[in-house]
C-alpha cells in the first residue's frame, strides 16, 4: 500500500433541528395549550487515533465527511432525535491544523486519544418554552442553529525514538534490517527507500526503542532535488539523529566528508530544531575497507566532528550492538533527565 502522510479534508458538523409551533387539540383540553417541542442537536465531527492505522490513504480521495443533521421537533412536545456524529479514525502520529490559518488544532500522540473538530449546531427552541402567564398562545419557536466547517490540513510524523539520516545508498535500510524486524528493500542502487520504516530494537527483555529510516537526502533537497524534504517532518518527535556515512563509496570520486556536510546544510535549511537535536555519526560499510580504523579516524578530522562516533557494518552486524546499547543508554539518561525536571508553576 502507499504510504500517505498527507492529506486536506473538509469537515462538516450537523445542524439543528429546528423547534416547531403546535398546540394541544384534545377533546377534554378546551383551552389546549402549546405543545411544540425541540429540534435534536446536530451532530459533531471527531477525529480518533489509532495505533492500528498506519497512513492517511483513507483521506487521500474522500475528502468531505459530514455529521448528521439533528431531526426537527414534533408535537406533544416530541424533542427531535440528535444527529450521528462522524468519527474519523487516523494514525497515531497525526498533527491536525486548520487549513485557513495554519493553527493546530490537535496532534494525536496517543492511541484512543480523541478530539473534536467541528460542533454540532444547538438545537432549535418549541414553542412549549414560550408560553408564558401573559402569553398562553405562543407561536414563537426557533430554527437549530448551523454546524461548524472547516478545511483541515492532516500530517502524519511517525512515532519514532531515534531518527536515521544519511545520503541514499549509505546503509540506512541495512542497518534497520540487521537491528530489528523491519524488512525495508535493500538494493545496490540509490533511492530503495522511498517511504518512511519504522523498526522496533530490542536490546533487552524489558528494554526497546522505535527506529525511523526515512529516504535518503542529496544536496539541494531543500529545493526539490531528489525525494526533496517531505520525509523529514518524521525525524520532528526523535530524541536522537543518526547520521550514517558511507566510508566505502563505490565511485573513486565521491568525497564522504564533503557529502557529509551537504546533508547536515539541508537538515539546517530544512528546520534549525531538527538541525540542533542530539545527533551522532555513524560510519558505516568498514568491512568494505582495510585499516578502517584510519580512514574513520582521517575522516572524523576532516569532518570536524566533535560528538560521538561509532563504526559499524550493517550488512553483517559489526559494531551494531554497541551502537544499540549506547542508543537505549542515552533514551534511558534523556528520559530521567525530563522526569526529573522541575515543573515551572505560575502564581
Amino acid at each position: 500500500m502507499k504510504f500517505i502522510d498527507e492529506a486536506t479534508i473538509k469537515v462538516y458538523a450537523g445542524d439543528g433541528g429546528n423547534g416547531v409551533a403546535t398546540f394541544r387539540r384534545e377533546k377534554y383540553e378546551p383551552m389546549g395549550g402549546p405543545n411544540g417541542g425541540d429540534g435534536g442537536k446536530g451532530g459533531s465531527v471527531y477525529a480518533v487515533a489509532d495505533r492500528n492505522i498506519n497512513t492517511l490513504v483513507d483521506y487521500r480521495y474522500t475528502r468531505t465527511f459530514r455529521a448528521q443533521r439533528g431531526e426537527n421537533g414534533g408535537s406533544s412536545e416530541c424533542y427531535g432525535a440528535k444527529g450521528d456524529d462522524c468519527i474519523l479514525r487516523v494514525p497515531v502520529g497525526t498533527v491536525i491544523s486548520d487549513k485557513a490559518t495554519g493553527q493546530i488544532i490537535t496532534d494525536l500522540a496517543e492511541h484512543d486519544q480523541k478530539v473534536l473538530l467541528a460542533k454540532g449546531g444547538a438545537h432549535g427552541l418549541g414553542n412549549v418554552h414560550f408560553k408564558s402567564s401573559t402569553n398562553r398562545s405562543p407561536r414563537q419557536c426557533t430554527k437549530g442553529q448551523e454546524g461548524e466547517s472547516f478545511e483541515l490540513y492532516l500530517e502524519l510524523k511517525v512515532l519514532a525514538d531515534v531518527g536515521l539520516l544519511g545520503m541514499p545508498n549509505a546503509g540506512k535500510s541495512t542497518f534497520i534490517r540487521s537491528v530489528s524486524a523491519a524488512k525495508p528493500k535493500v538494493a545496490d542502487y540509490p533511492f530503495t527507500t522511498l517511504h518512511p520504516n519504522l523498526g522496533v530494537v530490542r536490546v533487552d527483555a524489558n528494554r526497546s526503542f522505535v527506529i525511523a529510516d526515512v529516504p535518503g537526502l542529496i544536496e539541494g533537497a531543500a529545493d526539490g532535488a531528489g525525494l526533496g524534504i517531505q520525509f523529514l517532518r518524521h525525524l520532528s518527535r526523535t530524541s536522537l539523529l543518526l547520521h550514517l556515512v558511507d566510508i566505502a563509496p563505490f565511485d573513486e570520486t565521491v568525497d564522504p566528508v564533503a557529502e557529509a556536510k551537504a546533508i547536515v546544510n539541508e537538515l539546517k535549511k530544512y528546520d534549525e530544531t531538527l538541525y540542533n537535536k542530539p545527533r551522532w555519526l555513524v560510519l558505516n560499510k568498514i568491512d568494505m575497507v582495510e585499516n578502517s580504523k584510519q580512514i574513520a579516524a582521517d575522516f572524523v578530522k576532516a569532518y570536524g566532528w566533535k560528538g560521538r562516533v561509532f563504526s559499524i557494518s550493517a550488512i553483517n552486524g559489526v559494531g551494531c550492538k554497541e551502537l544499540t546499547y549506547a542508543i537505549m543508554e542515552h533514551l534511558e539518561t534523556v528520559k530521567l533527565e525530563n522526569e526529573n525536571e522541575p515543573v515551572a508553576v505560575t502564581q
